[in-house]
């Protein structure tokens, strides 16, 4: 059986620090909840320390989980994201009464896009993705607010029928292989009938671009980001996309090509990125702009996943990008969270004259997303799109361009009203969030340094496959 458990350290370390952090809310007052935030915030900074020390390549538990560069990549961005995203919610969770279960639906919700990622075997992927799911729900209902509970339900919904598609496609394909194995799909799904492992495929991908928010089970994004906390919205639109996106490329890299998931994977890159872009383009509110952002942003990572297999450079510029994407995207959540109270564009009218730094951060994470040298997802973009032309795909790469210089409108329609309009507009009441506006400048740091660092980062992440 290959059994390791030393192999699943980082995700161990994730599991305990869940168990030991409700435990400590469990017992502590309500005035000293944030000791279970310092366990929460030791564990995730424990989880990413033992992935990169204890780096190895290997398939454990009887090659149902791979242990390799995109594991460890995600084993590495997920609990830093995480870490960040529960700094940037500080603000808002402190002294709240269910403190202790924002940090602990976080961790869960981690470990679940961590086992997305390396899974495996369709099996240990259906695991995985309710792990990933479930405390989702929870964290877009955590303020028990109106707006919440209908964020939540939304969610829910959508969540629940694509979550049975996959089971449903789990079911297929391993009717098909005989066997739910990556390895054994590999080699018995050429010989299954066509039109079965195209359904299977179908069905279970339905359930990871739900999870990353792809087009079409999208529509649940937008409004979640709105609905949700802040912080719950950050971890929506940031962790399960690691996992999710991760799972998809592994599991395409396992079922035959000639079922015409190529075409389909490249379609729906198209069809998302678009779709992202147009809507963002009419909006007002802060939130609903980064939510169809970030539905922009999974059309240009899907590009690696449509030529999964069929080149070289599309796995390492899926992670580099999902590297970039995250800290990134971070980073522009933690402005919203830093100037609470500015929901419209129009709020952030003068705000360089009263929070320079904060607004530098989201100039710098704004045009990030948009791809602008030197930062990460510009790094990012620029090997997903060398990755799609070498897997014969030019006219994706010109379709996303288009949507590249599209998306500078939207970002720079939140700019314009932070660089003019008159100093003192804005309510006084409304004050900086410390902790996130700390979480902002650290980020926008991050994606400077790792866009100036991609070269050698992309380097070592494919030498690493290469061995």
């Amino acid at each position: 059986m290959n059994e390791k458990p030393l192999a699943l350290l980082p995700e161990l370390l994730l599991l305990a620090g869940a168990v030991v952090t409700l435990l400590c809310g469990s017992f502590l007052p309500r005035a000293r909840q944030g000791i279970a935030g310092l366990v929460a915030a030791a564990a995730l900074l424990a989880s990413p320390i033992s992935a990169v020390a204890g780096r190895t390549d290997e398939m454990v538990y009887a090659h149902t989980y791979a242990v390799d560069a995109a594991t460890t990549t995600a084993r590495v961005v997920v609990p830093l994201a995480a870490l960040l995203i529960i700094v940037l919610a500080y603000g808002r969770l402190r002294g709240d009464r269910r403190e202790t279960e924002f940090y602990v639906l976080v961790m869960l919700a981690s470990l679940g896009a961590v086992l997305l990622a390396g899974a495996s075997d369709l099996l240990v992927l259906a695991v995985a993705y309710l792990l990933a799911t479930l405390p989702l729900y929870g964290l877009t209902g955590w303020g028990r607010r109106a707006r919440h509970a209908e964020a939540a339900l939304k969610l829910y919904l959508l969540g629940a029928l694509v979550g049975v598609f996959l089971l449903a496609g789990v079911a297929l394909l391993s009717a098909a292989a005989g066997s739910t194995r990556y390895d054994d799909l590999t080699q018995h799904l050429p010989g299954a009938p066509a039109s079965l492992v195209a359904a299977g495929v179908v069905a279970t991908l339905s359930g990871l671009l739900f999870k990353a928010g792809a087009v079409p089970v999208h529509f649940w994004v937008p409004d979640a980001v709105q609905g949700a906390t802040t912080g719950a919205a950050t971890v929506l639109t940031t962790i399960p996309k690691v996992g999710a996106l991760v799972a998809a490329y592994r599991l395409l890299t396992a079922v035959p090509a000639d079922s015409g998931w190529p075409a389909a994977a490249a379609v729906v890159a198209a069809l998302t990125m678009t779709l992202g872009n147009l809507a963002a383009l009419s909006q007002t509110s802060v939130r609903r702009l980064l939510g169809y952002s970030t539905i922009s942003q999974v059309g240009y990572l899907l590009m690696a996943v449509a030529v999964a297999g069929g080149s070289g450079r599309a796995l390492p510029a899926l992670l580099l990008y999902l590297a970039g994407y995250a800290v990134t995207n971070t980073g522009a959540f933690a402005v919203v969270a830093a100037l609470p109270g500015r929901d419209t564009l129009d709020d952030y009218e003068a705000a360089v004259r009263r929070h320079p730094w904060v607004i530098a951060s989201l100039v710098v994470c704004l045009l990030g997303l948009v791809g602008t040298p030197p930062t990460a997802v510009f790094a990012g973009k620029l090997t997903v799109f060398a990755a799609a032309w070498d897997g014969g795909l030019a006219w994706l790469v010109v379709v996303a361009a288009v949507n590249t210089v599209a998306s500078l409108f939207y970002y720079l329609r939140w700019l314009r009203p932070a660089f003019t309009g008159r100093a003192g507009a804005f309510p006084s009441e409304h004050e900086r969030d410390r902790p996130a506006a700390t979480v902002a400048v650290l980020a926008a740091t991050a994606t400077l340094a790792l866009g100036v660092t991609a070269g050698p980062v992309y380097d070592a992440v494919s030498g690493v496959m290469n061995r």
